[in-house]
């Protein structure tokens, strides 16, 4: 392979690269909720950014081709790890867990307490929706693959070896404050992929971890996991 990376590898990290970027943005900027500018919104134009370049770069995911449906099986075990994964997420928060604090957290509401629907709609459906295209096809479809061969698309989901599950895991977790649950889900979406061996099945599982999270957050007022 003559070049450091393939247009294929770079349709799985920019987006990712500018979602990491605007996050760090986001993390800057105050959320408010008075004239000046409120930092809250930068998720929607996270949303809106990493979604164009997802959009861009279609044609390059060939593991999302039509032809890689999941069987209503791989679906269901999709949707069930999904919400295991959930609800490991809201109980792995002991401290000993936790990798600092996070630094933009999102808190949907006004001054009175009250929902900004804008704002919260904005939030579920990138966390459902474009995370976690974003997400798999960066961590599991690019990297898990390239620690086994730089020229990743040559190696077989089914074929990933157990460093690169190991590895991938590792950096995914260094990504995200809950470090045990981040353990957890990381390593549940790449087995996800490696047994179904389709890109499909982690991101629809990471789907549902993500919406029905928000859904749960929403309900109550656990903000601290936005």
């Amino acid at each position: 392979m003559d070049k450091l990376l393939t247009r294929a590898a770079w349709a799985r990290v920019i987006p990712f690269a500018l979602f990491m970027a605007l996050l760090a943005v986001r993390g800057l900027v105050p959320a408010t909720d008075g004239s000046t500018l409120d930092g809250r919104w930068l998720y929607g134009v996270s949303v809106l950014v990493v979604g164009g370049s997802l959009a861009y770069f279609w044609r390059d995911y060939t593991e999302l081709a039509s032809d890689t449906r999941l069987s209503w099986q791989q679906g269901l075990l999709s949707i069930i790890v999904g919400v295991v994964v959930f609800q490991l997420w809201i109980v792995l928060t002991e401290p000993w867990m936790m990798l600092g604090q996070a630094t933009a957290s999102f808190r949907p509401v006004d001054e009175e307490g009250q929902l900004q629907w804008g704002l919260l709609v904005t939030r579920w459906m990138g966390a459902a929706l474009v995370v976690p295209l974003m997400e798999e096809l960066f961590w599991r479809s690019f990297l898990m693959r390239w620690v086994d061969n730089p020229d990743f698309e040559k190696i077989s989901p089914t074929a990933v070896t157990v460093k690169a599950i190991a590895l991938s895991t590792l950096v995914f977790m260094l990504a995200h404050t809950q470090w045990l649950a981040a353990i957890v889900a990381g390593v549940a979406y790449a087995g996800l992929y490696r047994y179904t061996g389709k890109l499909w099945a982690p991101v629809l599982a990471h789907a549902v971890t993500n919406g029905v999270l928000g859904v749960w957050v929403v309900f109550t007022g656990a903000w601290q996991f936005w």
